[in-house]
């Protein structure tokens, strides 16, 4: 019997994942997936001695953004946990490069998703994060402590 209440369980979590400001934020998520793949695509392969490491971080950033937003939409126990582990290291990589694109400019000759914490992108990819971090908690099955 608690397979059945464990799988109503998982589809009420998918359902609140999914829903309201949650398809806002899988939308979003998709729209930086689609667009850091295919700039890193094409910055790796028509300029790539540039800037190596600032398009390998733009491909980086890219990967987490496609398996965060299929984490998001999938919505079970399991990818939400995956979800938030992505959204910490989206929240960790916007910090770290958007603190060395400033110390260090020369090592970024050219912009990333994450330079200057995302200006170049309204620093969306500053607040995403954080908004799926939230999300994700808001929306976390509630457990029974009861005596």
């Amino acid at each position: 019997m608690s397979d059945g209440k464990a799988g109503a369980s998982d589809r009420a979590v998918r359902q609140a994942t999914r829903s309201g400001p949650g398809r806002v934020l899988i939308t979003v998520y998709a729209i930086f997936a689609i667009g850091a793949t295919s700039r890193s695509a094409v910055q790796i392969a028509t300029r790539f001695e540039e800037a190596p490491l600032a398009y390998l971080l733009s491909a980086f950033a890219a990967v987490v953004y496609v398996l965060a937003t299929i984490a998001l939409a999938r919505g079970g126990l399991t990818s939400r946990t995956m979800a938030t582990v992505f959204c910490l290291i989206e929240l960790l990589g916007v910090l770290i490069v958007g603190t060395a694109s400033l110390l260090v400019p020369q090592a970024f000759p050219d912009a990333t998703v994450w330079s200057h914490f995302g200006r170049g992108y309204l620093y969306i990819p500053l607040v995403l994060p954080v908004l799926g971090l939230w999300w994700l908690r808001r929306t976390a099955p509630r457990t029974g402590t009861g005596a």
